[in-house]
C-alpha cells in the first residue's frame, strides 16, 4: 500500500489545542461493525467482569529547552533519548544546523554537540541530562499544538496513573489522558483487571511516513518493558474467553512485541515493530485510542486493527461529527476486525 492511501482531510479547527475540563467528558466513537457516538464514561458499558485493561504508566520528561549557541543564535532542543555517559540524543531547531563541536547554552548550563545521527544530534552534558531537563525543561507539547506550554499542561499532558519513577518519555501516551481516578475505580468495581506496561514514547511518534511504499518505512525504535506477570495476566484472560483492552498504540506495540516469541516470558528492550495492514494481532482484542495524524504509522496500525475501509469510514464520520483530534482530542473504542 502507498502512504498516500492513509491521507485524509483534517480541518485545522478540529485539532484540540486544550484538554477538556474533565478528562472523561470527551466524546467516544465506538466501532463494533457499526459506528456509535458516545461519551468517554460510556466506555464502562463495553467491559465485562474478567476483562483486562492494559495501560502504559510511563512519565513524561519536560523535554523541550530553549537556548542559544555560543555565536548567539537561538536554538530549541527537543530530547529524544537519554544515553550513556551524560549524553543525550536530541532534535535541534535553529537557523542553521549546529556543527560538531558547537557549544550551546541552555540557561546556565553549557553543552556541546559531539555527533550527529541522521536528523538527530548527540549533546554532551557535564551532569545527568535528566537533572537539567527537570530543572529548566518545558512540557513537550506536540508540534501541532500551536501555543506555548501553560501551567495546566503539567497536569493534563500526563496520565493519572503515571509512575514518576519511569520518567523516560518525551510524549504522553495520550489515549490514557481520558481516564480519571473515578473511572478507574468504577472499572475495578465491574471486576475489570488492570495491568501496566512501560513503553518510552519518543518524538518519532509524530513523524509522518515519507516513503511512497509503506513497507519501505524505517519506523522509530522505542524502549519497552512487559513483565512476566503481565504476560501471565494476558494468558489467563485469553484462556477464560475474556477480552484484552489496550489503552493506546503504545500498549498495542508493547504487547504485540512481547508475544512475538511465545517461548519468552516478558520482554525488556527496544522494538521496531511496524504494524500496518496485513499484520495479524496476537494479543489485542479492543483498542482505545485517539484520532491520529494523516499518513502516520499510528493511523496504519489502526487500519491494520479494524480494516482499511472501516478506518476510512470512521475518520470521515469523526470529521463530519466534529470530533476533536490528536493528543488533547476525543477517543475511539475499536473492536478488532482484521481483513
Amino acid at each position: 500500500m502507498k502512504t498516500s492511501d492513509f491521507d485524509y482531510h483534517l480541518p485545522e479547527e478540529l485539532i484540540a489545542n486544550y484538554p477538556l475540563d474533565i478528562r472523561s467528558s470527551s466524546k467516544l466513537l465506538v466501532y463494533n461493525n457499526q459506528i456509535e457516538h458516545k461519551t468517554f464514561r460510556d466506555v464502562l458499558d463495553y467491559f465485562k467482569e474478567g476483562d483486562l485493561l492494559v495501560v502504559n504508566n510511563t512519565s513524561v520528561i519536560p523535554a523541550r529547552i530553549y537556548g542559544n549557541k555560543e555565536s548567539g543564535g537561538s536554538v530549541e532542543v527537543m530530547l529524544e533519548r537519554i544515553m550513556e555517559d551524560n549524553t543525550a540524543l536530541v532534535q535541534i531547531r535553529s537557523g542553521r544546523s549546529p556543527k560538531i563541536g558547537t557549544i550551546i547554552f541552555l540557561d546556565q548550563y553549557k553543552v556541546q554537540c559531539i555527533d550527529r545521527q541522521d536528523n538527530f544530534f548527540i549533546l554532551q552534558f557535564d551532569r545527568p541530562p535528566l537533572e537539567i531537563f527537570n530543572k529548566i525543561g518545558n512540557v513537550p507539547l506536540p508540534p501541532y499544538i500551536k501555543r506555548l506550554e501553560e501551567d495546566l499542561d503539567k497536569d493534563r499532558y500526563a496520565t493519572v496513573y503515571e509512575n514518576k519513577n519511569l520518567q523516560e518519555s518525551v510524549a504522553a501516551p495520550t489515549a490514557g489522558l481520558h481516564f480519571d481516578n473515578e473511572l478507574l475505580k468504577d472499572l475495578k468495581k465491574l471486576g475489570v483487571k488492570i495491568a501496566t506496561v512501560n513503553l518510552s514514547v519518543g518524538a518519532g511518534t509524530f513523524q509522518p511516513v515519507k516513503v511512497d511504499n509503506i513497507k519501505d518505512h524505517n519506523i522509530h525504535s522505542e524502549y519497552l518493558e512487559v513483565s512476566p506477570e503481565v504476560v501471565d495476566m494476558v494468558n489467563i484472560t485469553k484462556a477464560a474467553g475474556k477480552k484484552v483492552f489496550c489503552v493506546g498504540t503504545t500498549v498495542t506495540r508493547a504487547l504485540e512485541t512481547a508475544f512475538i516469541d511465545q517461548n519468552e516470558k516478558g520482554y525488556k528492550g527496544y522494538t521496531k515493530l511496524f504494524i500496518y495492514p496485513g499484520y495479524k494481532f496476537k494479543v489485542v482484542d479492543k483498542l482505545i485510542t485517539n484520532f491520529h495524524l494523516p499518513k502516520s504509522s499510528l493511523l496504519m496500525l489502526v487500519s491494520a486493527f479494524i480494516g482499511y475501509d472501516n478506518m476510512k469510514d470512521i475518520y470521515k464520520s469523526a470529521v463530519d461529527e466534529k470530533y476533536r483530534f490528536l493528543s488533547y482530542g476525543d477517543a475511539m473504542l475499536l473492536e478488532k476486525h482484521e481483513i
